[in-house]
């Protein structure tokens, strides 16, 4: 493979709210990060997982250094993902930090349960993936994470939580997924027999 490199002259600096304001017009799957054991635990909430690979089963995370999670994920090793399902808007909110809830606060008054690693997972996510970290590249605030998954449990809902322009929207397979069919999938057109 041939790699092309460039120098590049930038004429600016491009801002953060610039980039935040371009980066809300990415829609993305609302999941709640959790690390540590006992009460020796904390999570945030994310956009930013995404499959890495299938085989095998790995997963990367984006997480801000600065997050109480952060030194929990290294001194342990392992993380949970807890993908969060439409009715679980309050349960983002409670891990966004906005209400100055920390720890092990984050997870009072809400079902967890725990797999191979010991980590927290949402008891009713849509999906909770026990992983194990593999490697951490830092850069700049953040930390890409890659994480071997060791267990998945997978809910029978269908209806997920996503986070696009600045807001919580609800994503339902099967309601969702007829109305997009009903307008960006052209009619099949009738066929004609042609004659021999």
């Amino acid at each position: 493979m041939n790699s092309l490199v460039r120098n590049v002259s930038i004429d600016r600096e491009v801002s953060s709210g610039d980039f935040r304001n371009a980066m809300r017009r990415l829609t993305g799957g609302v999941s709640v990060i959790t690390a540590g054991r006992g009460r020796d635990i904390s999570g945030m909430t994310v956009t930013s997982v995404s499959s890495l690979s299938v085989d095998p089963p790995a997963l990367i995370v984006s997480i801000n250094r600065e997050a109480s999670s952060w030194p929990l994920v290294k001194r342990y090793g392992f993380f949970g993902v807890s993908i969060l399902t439409s009715e679980q808007t309050d349960i983002a909110e409670r891990f966004t930090g906005k209400s100055g809830l920390k720890g092990a606060d984050r997870f009072a008054g809400t079902e967890w349960i725990t797999r191979v690693s010991g980590v927290p997972l949402l008891a009713g996510a849509l999906a909770a993936v026990d992983c194990e970290v593999e490697d951490i590249v830092e850069r700049q605030s953040h930390a890409i994470v890659i994480g071997r998954v060791l267990d998945v449990t997978v809910s029978p809902r269908t209806a997920a939580l996503a986070y696009w322009q600045g807001q919580y929207v609800a994503i339902d397979r099967e309601g969702d997924a007829l109305r997009l069919a009903e307008v960006s999938v052209p009619k099949p057109h009738a066929t004609r027999k042609i004659g021999r």
